[in-house]
């Protein structure tokens, strides 16, 4: 798909292939621009194409053709130690037999920093992570949150413009894992630095990014904010990859703009929104989010279509009740409720009608 460009272009890929045996590309025709002290994330799933784009951007991966850009100034042939970008990988990539103090130092005497000065950028970095009291511990005395926050402080210590995170959260625990999301983000905001995130988690793509770059078979399939990316998938495949998602098999049969009135494939009809369709006629997927389907009648919009449903399971999720229906076909129909006082609590076998507004429903390439 065409992505269209961002003003104040800091990190520009301009048709951008990279192919490892000279027959298939991994990527495709990039054309990516990133605005200076933006926080994009390239999410997507394994060989998607996201993880080398960033080795592409941090220099230790080659394009096979087109140019990447880097405040204006062309970095393909420029070696990775000298395009002054600070990375931060999953495995933290520390130096074992340095102490903490000794691996933040390491990055600044190879750009011919003073003692003193060094002691001061160290210091200062230290402490944006609240990690100054362990600057003379050894990786092996620290435990993965910690050693994570220390890869953080090295790849700020120089002061770059650009850091590139690889996957950096993924071998923490899941609670940890969601606290150092907004420990990043908090850092992203107080330094407007410039962030290039990749990974395959979509809840922490959400939680962090100003935009997301979605990734599948070496092309960018969305790039938008988060909101939007939820909200208005662009296709199926973005639909069915970011969050939980219904899908409804149809045919179009009247097409009005961006209305639709869909057919679906055991015969109700229902309203959509035209998304991914070009013709009365034409097979759609329509996507419903599980949180906007409702089943109270004052809760629907005045002339919504309803159909018929019957409770498969309740599933108890604390802050939320998972129900599964079968509808229209489908036995796995999700219907997500708050868990909130008064709630009506449905029973397997129970039939019911759900319906939701016709602007959450989507029609799309099928």
């Amino acid at each position: 798909m065409a992505v269209t460009a961002v003003t104040d272009a800091f990190v520009e890929f301009d048709r951008v292939q990279k192919s490892y045996d000279g027959e298939t590309l991994v990527v495709k025709d990039l054309n990516l621009t990133i605005a200076k002290g933006e926080f994009l994330t390239m999410l997507g799933s394994s060989g998607s194409g996201k993880t080398t784009c960033l080795m592409m951007l941090a220099g230790f991966e080659t394009a096979t053709s087109g140019d990447i850009r880097l405040a204006g100034r062309p970095i393909n042939q420029v070696p990775p130690h000298k395009r002054g970008i600070g990375m931060v990988f999953q495995n933290y990539a520390l130096f074992p037999h340095m102490t903490v103090g000794e691996n933040l130092s390491f990055p600044l005497e190879v750009r011919g920093l003073a003692r003193a000065e060094r002691e001061v950028k160290i210091a200062r970095a230290l402490d944006m992570v609240q990690m100054g009291a362990f600057i003379s511990r050894r990786p092996s005395q620290l435990s993965g949150g910690q050693q994570q926050r220390i890869a953080l402080a090295r790849a700020l210590v120089f002061d770059p413009a650009l850091v590139l995170m690889d996957e950096p959260l993924g071998a923490l625990d899941k609670q940890l894992r969601e606290h150092m999301q907004f420990e990043i983000k908090h850092l992203h905001e107080s330094l407007g630095i410039t962030v290039v995130y990749v990974t395959h988690d979509q809840g922490e793509a959400l939680t962090m990014s100003d935009r997301i770059a979605v990734f599948n078979d070496g092309r960018i399939q969305q790039l938008a904010p988060p909101s939007d990316l939820y909200e208005r998938p662009g296709n199926s495949f973005v639909a069915s990859f970011i969050g939980e998602n219904n899908r409804l098999q149809g045919t179009i049969k009247e097409l009005s703009g961006d209305k639709a009135l869909v057919r679906l494939s055991t015969g109700e009809l229902i309203d959509a929104t035209a998304v991914n369709v070009k013709e009365k006629g034409a097979r759609t997927l329509v996507s419903i989010r599980p949180e906007r389907v409702e089943f109270k009648p004052e809760m629907m919009p005045p002339g919504a279509h309803t159909l018929d449903a019957e409770v498969v399971e309740v599933i108890y999720m604390g802050d939320i009740l998972r129900t599964v229906l079968k509808v229209a076909g489908s036995d796995d129909f999700v219907m997500k409720m708050r868990n909130t006082l008064g709630q009506t609590r449905l029973a397997p076998g129970q039939k019911i009608k759900v319906g939701w507004h016709p602007q959450d429903a989507r029609a799309l390439d099928p």
